[in-house]
């Protein structure tokens, strides 16, 4: 519990930043809806202007663009870039700080076994990403609602929404396995950056061509916004593969971490 409270107390800066600035992105994107909703026809006949491979790799569907769910899935694609940094960065730096800041003995010399160390960290790192989505979700909510122009279906809406924590919990798996095969890792924000935006170019790149089997690539194409906004649920076989991929990376980062000679490194 000592560990736990640690790491959210070492995180809760970072925290707050990135679910203050996730809401801000959201309200500042949001409060422009209305001006597309009142001019949707000259909105969508620009759009229609644009070279169709560039409106699938930023995620615009002519249509429903103007609609509130339609533009908050176009909102949402950058959202959830920003969410999956912060993920990946927290995975990426939670078991291996003790190593980079040569502080490992001392936390191995505790009282507690290296299974009560990893799933201490894990808990508190799940914990800050979820009160960054659960902040993020209200408060797109009630922004959502401020700025609509007509009803939407608010399940769809949250069903989009709650992606956010799944492809956050996705990054901070690959986080942390990444720490664990790259055990001398120094530079925690230039290795998150470059595995998020590779897997957002990917999915820019699957979108583009038209290649569903990339989509298993790519925790960002796990969800499409527009299935859940036309039939209101997930599509179960990417939801499996992503839970799979969760657990597998899990399991191999506790056997490593649990096996690994701390000391060696």
């Amino acid at each position: 519990m000592n560990i736990f409270l640690h790491e959210i107390r070492a995180y809760r800066k970072s925290t707050l930043v990135w679910t203050v600035s996730l809401i801000a992105l959201v309200l500042f994107f949001m409060s422009l809806f209305p001006s597309f909703a009142k001019d949707a026809e000259q909105v969508n006949e620009l759009l229609k202007t644009l070279p169709e491979a560039l409106r699938k790799a930023v995620g615009i569907e002519i249509g429903s663009f103007t609609s509130i769910l339609g533009f908050y899935s176009y909102v949402f694609m950058y959202i959830a870039l920003c969410g999956a940094i912060q993920a990946m960065m927290i995975g990426t730096s939670i078991l291996s700080k003790e190593v980079r800041e040569k502080t490992v003995d001392f936390l191995l010399t505790k009282p507690v076994s290296r299974s009560t160390i990893i799933v201490s960290k894990l808990s508190a790192a799940v914990v800050s990403i979820a009160i960054t989505s659960l902040s993020f979700i209200l408060c797109a909510y009630f922004i959502a609602s401020y700025v609509k122009t007509e009803n939407f279906n608010e399940q769809a809406f949250f069903l989009l929404s709650s992606t956010l924590f799944f492809v956050q919990v996705m990054f901070l798996t690959i986080g942390v396995i990444a720490s664990m095969l790259l055990p001398r890792l120094k530079s925690v924000l230039s290795l998150s950056l470059g595995v998020v935006f590779a897997f957002f170019f990917i999915g820019m790149f699957g979108s583009t061509v038209g290649e569903a089997s990339v989509r298993y690539i790519t925790p960002f194409k796990y969800f499409d916004s527009m299935f859940i906004i036309k039939n209101s649920q997930y599509e179960w076989s990417y939801l499996i593969v992503g839970l799979v991929w969760i657990a597998v990376a899990l399991s191999a980062s506790f056997y490593i971490y649990t096996k690994r000679d701390m000391n060696a490194l």
